[in-house]
């Protein structure tokens, strides 16, 4: 299967996209290589995919390990490049991690949030509409549980009190 997965520098995106590649299904990864926390970690991982020069943007990078994955830097906040990349790539599946991450960033840079989160999932789903896809996962966060005290939390949950942007986007998200 084709899949696209945003946020593939991260921790979970990273592991994933690996996972999928050994299943031999074809990869395009996305992200943007933010510095909210140690860029040389996201550089790291995808140097470890095979990716000679990962913060490089040209349209894509492909791996010197695996043939069925590719890398391109984008930010999700890009509609025009995000439809070019579904256009050409024609994913099947989406899998939907990038974002801005962070409870207390989210007080002193908003508009971080509204252009990842808010913005960029809003590209994300239109880039789906336009380019239909079999399914779309999206990660959202434990954060829109905000101050719920009750154990383990649950879809179930109210979740309407966010007490962070970053909780806030991601529910809206939802």
């Amino acid at each position: 299967m084709k899949i696209l997965i945003t946020g593939t520098a991260g921790f979970i995106g990273f592991h994933l996209a690996n996972k999928l590649v050994q299943q031999n299904h074809d990869i395009i990864g996305l992200d943007s290589i933010n510095d909210y926390y140690d860029v040389s970690l996201k550089l790291d991982r995808l140097k470890e995919a095979g990716f000679e020069n990962p913060g490089n943007e040209p349209l894509f990078h492909q791996s010197t390990k695996h043939s069925n994955l590719r890398f391109r830097k984008i930010q999700i906040e890009d509609k025009e490049g995000l439809m070019e990349i579904f256009q050409s790539f024609k994913p099947e599946i989406v899998i939907h991690l990038a974002a801005q991450a962070g409870v207390r960033y989210s007080l002193t840079h908003p508009e971080a949030y509204i252009q990842a989160n808010i913005t960029g999932f809003l590209n994300i789903l239109e880039c789906c509409r336009a380019y239909p896809v079999t399914h779309l996962l999206y990660a959202s966060s434990s954060s829109v549980y905000g101050l719920n005290k009750k154990m383990p939390f649950s879809v179930k949950n109210n979740v309407d009190h966010p007490v962070s942007l970053y909780a806030a986007s991601k529910k809206a998200n939802e």
